[in-house]
């Protein structure tokens, strides 16, 4: 039996609200659901009524609960017991943008601790576009990163989640805006100064946009960084791109503003990336297990 399992069992039973338990464990609400499904199929009936606005124990469920108290508390005195010994420890090397550490591996890394107490994470962060780089080379065991359109056979990724990109203007009054939304007639690219990514995923995702609609972009900058690129955009400095997640965690969704396109970009999916040799190191793997059970991938 799956000891974590148990633990989001009894989470659940206890608040009786999957996005609460969800909240208290750092999992998303899918990931809590499918856990205790997965616990219902091994106990071959139901554990829990649900609806859209309650969630109840049956009769089984409150024998599973009783269960799953004793199994826990056995098993930790068994830990308590046997000390540290076969507990997995060492180093894991991990990197990633400073967006995606709070909004990508927070949960990951409070439920790795939790499982792994003795591992130590050792964290880099930087340009996203430098993640597959970073991992390809061995420089870190595990990076954050887009999905490329072509992957390496030496590496290996796992996907988390899925982000919409996004072409953003300033939401002030100026001339960038003005160019953008313009009072009548269609959008003039070839006047509109454009914010791009220097290199990475998601500047040959713009690339092959532009191809496809057959624009000839007027290119005002190229940046290191959805972050440096969505301060530039609020600034009124040109048009730029990024994935929502980073518009989110940036602080100024309030000066900036979404521009609609006929065709919009294709959404950036958003995941784990590993040479395939590193993942046979225990270490590894269990940062990839934990990372895909708490997305609910795995």
């Amino acid at each position: 039996m799956d000891f974590r399992a148990l633990s989001v069992f009894l989470s659940v039973a206890e608040t009786l609200n999957f996005s609460r338990s969800a909240e208290l464990l750092h999992m998303s609400v899918s990931a809590v659901s499918r856990t205790v499904q997965r616990l219902e199929e091994e106990a071959g009936q139901p554990l829990m009524e649900r609806d859209r606005r309650n969630v109840r124990l049956t009769a089984a469920g409150r024998e599973f609960l009783d269960y799953a108290r004793r199994a826990l508390d056995d098993w930790q005195q068994m830990r308590r017991k046997l000390g540290k010994e076969g507990e997995l420890s060492g180093e894991v090397s991990l990197y990633c943008s400073v967006t995606a550490s709070h909004r990508v591996l927070a949960p990951v890394l409070s439920a790795y601790r939790a499982r792994h107490p003795a591992v130590d994470i050792m964290l880099h962060t930087g340009d996203q576009a430098d993640g597959i780089g970073r991992a390809l080379s061995g420089q870190d065991d595990v990076a954050v990163s887009g999905y490329p359109d072509q992957l390496s056979s030496r590496l290996e990724f796992l996907p988390l989640t899925d982000s919409p990109m996004r072409f953003c203007i300033s939401a002030d009054d100026c001339q960038v805006r003005r160019l953008a939304l313009p009072a009548y007639g269609e959008l003039d690219w070839d006047r509109l100064p454009l914010i791009v990514p220097e290199r990475g995923v998601t500047q040959v995702m713009l690339d092959d946009w532009l191809a496809s609609q057959g624009i000839r972009p007027r290119i005002y900058a190229q940046v290191a960084g959805h972050e440096a690129i969505v301060a530039m955009v609020a600034l009124g400095l040109g048009v730029g791109i990024a994935p929502d997640l980073v518009v989110e965690a940036s602080g100024m969704q309030d000066r900036v503003d979404y521009l609609e396109v006929d065709e919009p970009l294709p959404p950036l999916r958003v995941g784990l990336c590993s040479l395939s040799q590193r993942l046979r190191n225990p270490l590894v793997a269990s940062f990839w297990e934990v990372a895909g059970e708490t997305y609910g991938v795995i």
